[in-house]
Formats: C-alpha cells, structure tokens, sequence
C-alpha cells in the first residue's frame, strides 16, 4: 500500500506540472488555482507491535509425602516348659549266688562226658548265669575264673532259685590238631541203637577218646543223651513210640577241644 500510495503522489505532481506548463502557454490562467490544489494525503500504514503476553508458569507446589513411622510390637517369646522325664530305675536281676560244697570238676558241657574246665574246691564262690533243662547242670560263672563253665547241681549249693535263669546250650572249644572219625555208622537191633567208626590215632598225652550226643526216644519222651567212651563203639537205648526221629553227632576229642563232628546216619 505504501508504494502504490507513493506512485499516485508522483503521477500527480507530473500532471500538476504538465498542466502548469501548458496552461502557460496557452492563455493566461492563474497558477495559483493550479497550486491551490493539495495533494491527497498519503495514507502509511504504522504496524506496532503488539507484545504478546508470555503466560508465566506459576510452580504448583508438590505435596511432600512425609512417611509415617509405624511401630512393629516386638513379640516376646513365652519360653516353653519342657517336663523333665522321671527316671524310672529298672530293677537289676540279681543272679543267684553259688557256693561250692566240696572238691569237684567244672566242665565244658552239662554233663560228665564233657571234658574237664577247671578244678573246684569247698568255698569257691561263683553266679549263676544259666542251666540245662531240668537244672541238674548249672552253667556258672566263678569269682576266680574269667569265663564260665558247667558244675553238677549236686556238688553247690545255690542261694535263690535255680529256676529263675534261663536254659542255655554253650559251643563247645574245637581242635584243629586231628580230624573227625570217619567210617560212622549204625545199625538197630530193637531198642538198642550200635554205633561204630573207625579210630583216631592221637598222641598219649593228647588222646582223650570219642564223644556222642544223641537224641533218644524214651518212655515216650525225647531226651539227650551224651556218651563219653575210649573204644571205637557204643550202644543207645532207642525206642521206636516217639512222634520225633532220632539221631546224632561223634567228635574225637583230644586235650585241648573236639574235633568236627560227623552225623550219625540214625537206623
């Protein structure tokens, strides 16, 4: 707008001055009436600036989480009473004392056959652990010896009840110096039962002869029976009225023990 405004203004004054001059020359006109004539005000467009308010950003104040302690009860522990068990003593068996009535042998077995343990005078004291079936043969550990052995019933005598231990059945002691018998046989005629075998040669000093355990049916019962003998045969008395079957074993035996025993092929 600015310019064409201006292009006016200047077009104008050109005419103005053409006019003036050809009027000039052609007849007096008056120039003042030329020069009365004011130019059409310029219209110049002002631009002002209009700040533009920049919106100022007022903080929002942030709220401030202050955290609240919470208090943990501390749990007390109520001990717990653990009863004392009562100690029950439990009765201790008191074995029954044993006292030796006269001179006698102690023995690897309860009976006679066995071979001899140790030597047994009057006073000799011992306890008694255990006995055979009918309590004729007691199995008796002496004060004066480290181990136990048999003793004869009849040659004690026993302050308590024989019957309140046990019946036992003991190993016997085993030699390795010789073998077992061999050649073991038997043969019945009734009631009597022959066993043979062939013998064990032995030194004098070792030599103490053959052993027999055997179970035997009489009067109707089975009973054990042992032998003890230096031949090379022995006899049973065997009846045939029992439900069980007989039968039985042979060692050679020599000072120190019993060989291994062989089973008798009961007829």
């Amino acid at each position: 707008m600015h310019r064409l405004a201006n292009v006016r203004w200047r077009a104008g004054v050109f005419l103005g001055v053409s006019l003036e001059m050809g009027l000039a020359g052609c007849s007096a006109v008056p120039i003042a009436f030329l020069a009365s004539r004011t130019p059409a005000p310029t219209a110049t467009a002002t631009v002002t600036a209009t700040p533009t308010a920049t919106p100022t950003l007022t903080p929002t104040p942030t709220a401030t989480i202050t955290p609240t302690s919470t208090l943990t009860p501390t749990i007390t522990l109520t001990p717990t009473i653990t009863p004392t068990p009562t100690i029950t003593a439990t009765p201790t068996f008191d074995f029954p004392d044993v006292t030796v009535s006269e001179q006698a042998h102690c023995r690897y077995g309860p009976s006679s056959a066995y071979l001899h343990a140790a030597d047994l005078y009057a006073n000799d004291h011992g306890l008694l652990w255990n006995r055979n079936f009918d309590g004729a043969w007691l199995w008796v550990r002496f004060d004066k010896l480290h181990y136990a052995c048999w003793v004869s019933a009849s040659v004690v005598q026993v302050e308590g009840d024989v019957f309140s231990v046990v019946v036992t059945q003991t190993k016997l002691p085993h030699s390795e110096l010789y073998g077992p018998p061999g050649n073991v046989q038997a043969t019945r005629d009734g009631n009597q039962v022959t066993v043979t075998w062939n013998g064990i040669w032995m030194t004098e000093d070792d030599d103490r002869g053959y052993f027999l355990e055997a179970t035997v049916c009489l009067g109707n019962y089975e009973v054990d029976v042992f032998a003890h003998t230096d031949d090379t045969a022995y006899t049973f008395t065997d009846e045939t009225t029992c439900d069980g079957e007989s039968g039985g074993r042979l060692y050679a035996v020599e000072k120190h023990g019993y060989t291994d025993p062989v089973r008798i092929r009961w007829p």
